[in-house]
This record gives structure tokens, C-alpha cells and sequence, in this order.
């Protein structure tokens, strides 16, 4: 196995870990504690971006559908997904709510590369998308949602509330989940690009976190809200024997892609924390762990600990490229990654003391950010429960 990233992604690496140490990172405290006040300073990254992406549909911030890939038998490739992945984890080791709302590059935007048809994918480019799928009474479990789309000449009537909708207020379009026969199950729950302005859309609030405060997090109701049926992602028509294909292919796009955020945000904290206690350590990676300081086989672990999270993101993102189907792999891998990033964060706090709960250095607020890796995109028992279903040939209705 070859686990080196080949030189085109090395050297968005090295670009993209650039912008976000002299952009992100100096902005970082000012959006965290000015929560719902746009960024004005990310208008001049995603141009940027814009720049970076030009040949590449899905840009820096989505990946591609896997079984939209077709390679030649024994051909290998690091497409679309690894970009995404590796320009994802250096943003976030700048800050993961700031790369939450740079303009054109949201979870949305994996949605509509993941179902929507080439006619979608042309009128959509360069589009700014939100993914609304979370409601009041629907947390984890999407198949779920009340939300419905009733049809009506050549357009659909949405009616319900989503929550939870990151960067709801700003994006161009968002992806709403809904259901067009609450009789028939998951099967019938499909998605639409309603664009921001709608009559019947209404942004009910704007939440207060814990965390990634540079990130809008909206609640928006549908009353009456009539979509073209030309805004229906994919096909209308309802499958039966495929089911919930249509989310879970959007999922599998989307989690290595909250992986890598905490990929990122994990190596933000290892990297501060070495830097704070480097006068105290000696760092001897070739002593045994037994022989070392209590702090330096703490960051000995932690260290192994990322280093599986990164090489489990890279495999999904890999698959991905490859036509693999990667629905296992990019639950692993968000499972692994968001609870590797809650333990570092909050080690790294308890490392340096005082300077690590202050707010003098910024790993207070990584610990705050950390924690919302591991629930959004599927909870960590939810992406266990994906992965036991999974390895068991079990499905939903079976292992619960």
C-alpha cells in the first residue's frame, strides 16, 4: 500500500494549510465571539477557492458519488473526494466554523453531487447549498422525517420545519428532505433544492452554540411552499427496492467529509499543545512508552490515535474515488474521527493548564468546536449502529 498523497493534493495541502494559518486562524477568535455576524474576510477566500476548483465540480468542500465513478478495471484514482478531504483537513486546522461557511462550498453541495442529474449539476454549479434533513421530532434516525412534498401540476408543496440547517440564513439554495407519501416509508423521502427568497420559506431563528459560532445554524418552516418540480434532486419516481438510497448515498459523501474536519481540528490542537509544553518535553519517539513522562505518553497516544482517524478518512475517500461502495468505511471513519477529536481537544485543555482553558490561546475554543464532529452527519452511535448493520448483512428494520 502506497499511503503517501500524490504531489497535485500534497500541494493543495501545503495552499490550503496557508490560507487557513493567514486567514482563518487570525479571524478565528473574532467570529467566535461576534456569533451571527458574517465573515465578511471568507468573500476573498472562496474567490480564491473559485480559482483552485476551476475543472473540478465538486470543489474543495464535496465529494463525488461513488457510483458515479467508472474506471477501467485494475485503474486507480484520487479524484474529487481526496481533494475535498485534503483541503478540508487543513481548513480546519485553521477553524471548522469559519470553513462552514465559506460561500459555495457547504454539505448541501455534497447532496446535490451525490442524487442530482447532469441537467441539475450544470444549473446548480457554483451554487451555495445548505442541507436541511434534521426536525423537531427527527433527530438521528432521517428515515423518519415528516417534512412532506405533495405534488401539484408541475410543482411540489413543501410543508414542515427543519432545524439545524448550517449556514440555513446564507446559502443560495437548501436541500430540503421530505417525504411524498408518508405511507410508503423511507423509499418515498426524496430531496429539493428550494432557493433562498421562496414564498413559503420563513428562517424561523438563528441558534446559539457551544460551538463553531462563525457558522450560522438556522431553523427555517415550509408553509405552502411551492418548489418546481425541476428542483426535485434525482428522480421523482418512487423505488421500493431502492429505498433509502438516494440520503444514505449523500451520507456516504458527507461523513468522510466531517471526518476530515476533525482530522483537522484534532492536529490544531496536537500541534498548539506540543508547541505550549515543548520547553518541558523531550518528544524521544525512540524511548518506550513506559519510560516517558505521564504527558508525553498521553501525546504519544493521542498521536497514534489521529494518525488511525486520517489513514480511516483517506480509505473512504479513496473508495469513493474508485467506485467503491463506501457506506461502511465512511461510518468508520466518521465514528473513529469525531470521538478521536472530542478525547484530543480535551486532553490538550487539561495539558496546558490554565493557558488551556483561557481564552489567551485558542484551544478552549477547539474543545468547544470539537464536540458537534462528533453528533452532526450521524451521531457516533448512530455510525456504530450503520457499522454493526453493515458487517452483520442486517438492515434497519432488523438491528435497531
Amino acid at each position: 500500500m502506497l499511503l503517501e498523497l500524490p504531489k497535485k493534493i500534497t500541494a493543495l495541502k501545503k495552499m490550503t494549510h496557508q490560507l487557513a494559518n493567514e486567514m482563518l486562524r487570525p479571524i478565528s477568535r473574532k467570529y467566535d465571539l461576534a456569533e451571527h455576524e458574517y465573515p465578511t474576510e471568507l468573500d476573498m477566500v472562496a474567490s480564491m477557492l473559485d480559482g483552485m476548483n476551476e475543472g473540478n465540480e465538486s470543489g474543495v468542500g464535496a465529494g463525488e458519488a461513488s457510483q458515479k465513478k467508472k474506471r477501467e478495471p485494475g485503474s486507480v484514482s484520487n479524484g474529487s473526494n481526496m481533494i475535498a478531504i485534503a483541503g478540508i483537513e487543513e481548513f480546519c486546522w485553521g477553524d471548522v466554523g469559519l470553513l462552514l461557511t465559506l460561500p459555495r462550498q457547504g454539505l448541501g453541495n455534497a447532496a446535490i453531487s451525490a442524487v442530482a442529474n447532469e441537467e441539475q449539476l450544470k444549473r446548480f454549479k457554483n451554487k451555495w447549498a445548505a442541507m436541511a434533513i434534521t426536525e423537531p421530532n427527527t433527530g438521528s434516525d432521517s428515515a423518519s422525517i415528516t417534512t412532506t412534498a405533495k405534488k401539484d401540476g408541475d410543482h411540489y408543496v413543501l410543508n414542515g420545519e427543519k432545524i439545524f440547517i448550517t449556514c440555513g440564513a446564507r446559502a443560495d439554495i437548501i436541500v430540503v428532505w421530505a417525504t411524498l407519501d408518508k405511507d410508503i416509508g423511507r423509499a418515498a423521502i426524496k430531496s429539493f433544492a428550494v432557493e433562498q427568497g421562496t414564498p413559503g420559506m420563513d428562517l424561523i431563528r438563528l441558534e446559539h452554540k457551544l460551538g463553531i459560532k462563525a457558522s450560522d445554524t438556522a431553523a427555517v418552516m415550509f408553509t405552502d411552499c411551492r418548489v418546481h418540480k425541476d428542483n426535485l434532486l434525482g428522480d421523482e419516481e418512487i423505488n421500493v427496492e431502492k429505498g433509502f438510497a438516494g440520503v444514505m448515498e449523500t451520507f456516504d459523501n458527507t461523513r468522510p467529509l466531517v471526518a476530515a474536519m476533525a482530522v483537522g481540528l484534532a492536529k490544531a490542537s496536537l500541534d498548539q499543545a506540543n508547541n505550549l509544553l515543548k520547553s518541558h518535553l523531550k518528544m524521544d519517539y525512540s524511548t518506550p512508552i513506559n519510560n516517558v513522562s505521564a504527558v508525553e505518553a498521553e501525546l504519544y497516544k493521542m498521536e497514534a490515535d489521529w494518525e488511525a482517524a486520517r489513514l480511516l478518512t483517506y480509505k473512504a475517500a479513496w473508495m469513493a474515488d474508485n467506485g467503491m461502495p463506501n457506506s461502511k468505511d465512511a461510518s468508520i471513519a466518521k465514528a473513529k474521527a469525531g470521538r478521536v477529536c472530542n478525547h484530543i481537544t480535551l486532553k490538550c485543555v487539561e495539558l496546558c493548564s490554565s493557558l488551556g482553558y483561557s481564552e489567551t490561546e485558542l484551544l478552549e475554543k477547539w474543545a468547544r468546536d470539537s464536540k458537534i464532529l462528533d453528533i452532526f452527519e450521524g451521531t457516533q452511535q448512530i455510525q456504530q449502529l450503520i457499522v454493526a448493520r453493515r458487517l452483520l448483512g442486517k438492515n434497519s428494520s432488523e438491528l435497531k
